[in-house]
């Protein structure tokens, strides 16, 4: 599964984010972390099967660890 910028806010949704170190837009920084996100400011956090992303300028990095994740290289 992969998320970016305001992609996890559907996973908040969800209820499945507790427990889980991720990124996202910082404008949502507090939805995350009330979700029980461990939130870092970084371009691309992997955490088993979700790869997150903070906004479109990290699509490069989002993109080749998706990837990998889905290749599972």
């Amino acid at each position: 599964m992969a998320t970016i910028c305001h992609g996890p806010q559907i996973l908040i949704s969800a209820g499945v984010l507790r427990g889980r170190k991720g990124t996202s837009y910082a404008g949502i920084r507090d939805d995350m972390v009330n979700a029980g996100v461990e939130w870092v400011d970084e371009p691309v956090v992997i955490d088993g099967n979700w790869v997150s992303s903070r906004h479109p300028g990290d699509l490069y990095a989002w993109m080749r660890e998706f990837v990998k994740n889905l290749t599972g290289e």
